[in-house]
């Protein structure tokens, strides 16, 4: 029953799986049905009112956009001895299906920026008025954090191998960078070839979009939503206190959002649970909506189903490829390749190191989303068929996405969907757990649970685990500054089983597959404090202790245990929401929410990205954060963009409510 572990004998009996159209043989496998999606019947009226909202909480990042632009046009019309009316900026040689980057920051460049005539050197206008103030925030500095290999046994708590001192290293142009600065006259010198530059010649202000192409579309904007009003955001309450459609999620004295707001999948089709849904999402918290696969054909996830299939999609070529898989294991962090049968093997019966401790490994984005529709046809259908609330989710024709509303032909950014198979177990190891670490996606994301396998661990297991702990603590001991991390790790742990959300020592089976913390925007000051204050407490990359903190979210190097969880609470005050996921259940994690997952079974998860017009200012504070990280720091690629996703948007929701308007009268 592996390929239909929805349905029973008796209702297969009745009703034919190809009859029903959900038979999950190899040629089935590999056929796209015709999608059907739940969702709302949207009237015309309602596409109007819905594109005037998205122009409405999107206007004054338009108008910023254009500030910006504006004020760098002064200033070209000034060396340039003209007015700002008479000049004639030349277009940048850009095509839609290219992105174009600022060469200091990184960060995506949607239209007016400067350029080199000799290089092509690219700059973009927040590094141009930095540079002029000498504080250039996206600077050349880069920093690289190596964590030697100690071998096994140290990661167990053992004897480090002997290995070369391996120094934190930082290479930096300080010299370089003060060389490099802004003319008397606002006028930009490209940079020298240190620095990605040609060290000839001045930067020229160029644009990608015609001429007034922005400030038109301001005006007709404006014109839209003059008039427009809409709730004010309302104050923090449980609109659904007391009822099923809520989840107890934290316990902070004082607060009115301890609850999340968790409807049925069926449920959110009504007109009010959107209203309700918005009231939450708006304040920025999380939302649970369960039961979202009984809305689907019943297509099953289990994931040997969904190797079948890919392998039937892979041309001769490459098959062999598809034997072996490129994991994680989360004990030292890093990739490791194994036969893809022994991988999904211990998925279901769980994997063990020689001396017992459990073996978790994971498959991040398997196969790659860019080749998802095509290698999974009807997982995909199945998937876009599971996700709710349609209207901010759809990836193609959202009318609430921005995402969606940018042109055929122009380059995309990444947004998914995205697989995530990985081992878990209940008990948490605090070393080598199945978790995604602490961070902070730069969009919104709905992850969907669609399978699930509890691994049982033997009693000798327990044993093993039990001893190898107290090696784990012995050697925290030696390696921290002070051994009051050490005594609260004692005490903590001896009540871990008392602490909500998670399952008990003896609890056989947990509700939920998955463990989510997700953190309060108004308090991730405070949990940043905490963990550059805790920094070297937690362990990293071959369970090396970490020595260094660029940014404590943006860095995915911390996962908090229990233990830190409550110490943040105590020296903070800072609790997160944390919840169980069941199969079934979409997370909804709004955009500037750091969180942190952990397997408690054998998981298969799907997310999507997506971008809603509530959480927009969000994008926009991460892409600036980012744009400040190092280099070569993982997270630094602006790869949202947002400001060229912002200004599609609001063209293709004035030209939809301008299509409309002969309804509305």
């Amino acid at each position: 029953m592996l390929r239909y572990p929805q349905i029973s004998l008796e209702k297969i009996a009745e009703n034919c799986p190809f009859c029903c159209r959900n038979c999950n043989c190899n040629a089935c496998l590999h056929t796209s049905r015709s999608l059907k999606t739940f969702q709302r019947e949207v009237t015309k009226q309602e596409k109007a009112r819905y594109a005037q909202y998205l122009i409405h909480c999107l206007l004054p990042f338009l108008e910023k956009i254009h500030e910006e632009q504006s004020e760098e046009v002064e200033i070209e019309a000034r060396l340039k001895g003209s007015t700002s009316s008479e000049i004639e900026l030349p277009l940048a040689n850009c095509h839609n299906d290219e992105r174009v980057y600022c060469d200091n920051c990184a960060t995506s460049i949607a239209d007016l920026h400067r350029s080199c005539p000799n290089c092509c050197y690219e700059l973009c206008l927040s590094c141009c008025w930095e540079l002029r103030e000498g504080n250039l925030l996206g600077g050349p500095k880069e920093v690289a954090i190596l964590y030697p290999n100690r071998g096994y046994d140290y990661m167990q708590g053992g004897d480090p191998l002997p290995v070369s001192t391996l120094a934190n290293r930082s290479t930096d142009h300080p010299d370089l960078l003060t060389e490099w600065k802004a003319n008397n006259d606002g006028s930009i010198p490209c940079p020298p070839e240190e620095l990605g530059g040609c060290g000839r010649g001045r930067l020229e202000l160029k644009q990608i979009f015609p001429k007034h192409w922005v400030s038109d579309l301001v005006v007709a904007a404006k014109e839209i939503v003059r008039g427009y009003a809409i709730e004010q955001n309302p104050s923090k309450q449980n609109c659904c206190k007391g009822t099923e459609m809520s989840r107890k999620a934290a316990s902070r004295k004082g607060s009115k959002d301890n609850c999340l707001y968790c409807p049925a999948a069926k449920d959110i089709l009504q007109d009010e649970e959107l209203v309700n849904f918005q009231r939450h999402w708006v304040n920025g918290e999380p939302v649970i909506v369960r039961n979202v696969l009984e809305q689907t054909s019943g297509l099953s996830w289990e994931p040997m189903v969904m190797w079948r299939a890919l392998c039937g999609n892979v041309d001769t070529k490459n098959g062999s490829k598809q034997s072996q898989v490129r994991a994680i294991d989360c004990l030292a962090s890093c990739e490791v390749e194994i036969n893809t049968c022994k991988f999904f093997r211990g998925y279901t019966e769980g994997r063990t190191y020689d001396d017992l401790w459990p073996e978790m490994l994971k498959l991040k984005d398997y196969p790659p989303s860019d080749k998802f529709e095509d290698l999974l046809p009807r997982h995909f259908d199945e998937f876009i068929s599971a996700l709710p609330l349609q209207e901010y989710t759809d990836p193609k024709s959202g009318l609430l996405n921005l995402a969606a509303k940018l042109p055929q032909d122009t380059l995309k950014p990444d947004l998914g969907p995205k697989t995530y198979i990985a081992y878990g177990i209940a008990e948490e190891l605090g070393r080598g757990d199945s978790v995604t670490k602490l961070h902070c996606d730069l969009s919104d994301a709905v992850n969907i649970l669609t399978h699930t396998t509890e691994i049982v661990l033997t009693d000798e297991q327990h044993t093993s685990i039990k001893k190898l702990k107290k090696k784990h603590r012995a050697q925290d001991e030696r390696e921290f500054e002070t051994n009051e991390t050490t005594e609260v790790s004692k005490e903590d742990h001896e009540e871990e089983s008392n602490f909500p959300g998670f399952p008990t020592e003896g609890q056989s089976e947990a509700a939920g597959g998955a463990l989510w913390d997700i953190f309060r925007r108004e308090d991730v000051g405070k949990l940043q404090a905490y963990l550059r204050k805790h920094y070297k407490e937690f362990r990293h990359t071959y369970c090396s202790p970490i020595e260094q903190v660029i940014h404590p979210i943006h860095d995915q190097a911390f996962y908090l245990t229990f233990e830190h969880k409550k110490k943040l609470k105590e020296e903070f005050g800072v609790e997160p929401w944390t919840f169980e996921q069941r199969v079934g259940e979409a997370v909804f994690i709004p955009a500037g929410c750091p969180h942190q997952v952990r397997n408690l079974k054998s998981c298969t998860k799907v997310a999507l990205d997506f971008v809603s017009p509530e959480n927009v200012h969000q994008c926009f504070q991460l892409t600036n954060e980012f744009r400040q990280l190092p280099k070569n720091h993982r997270a630094r690629e602006d790869k949202l963009e947002i400001k060229k996703m912002t200004l599609h948007a609001v063209y293709q929701a004035v030209k939809d409510f301008q299509n409309l308007m002969p309804i509305q009268k």
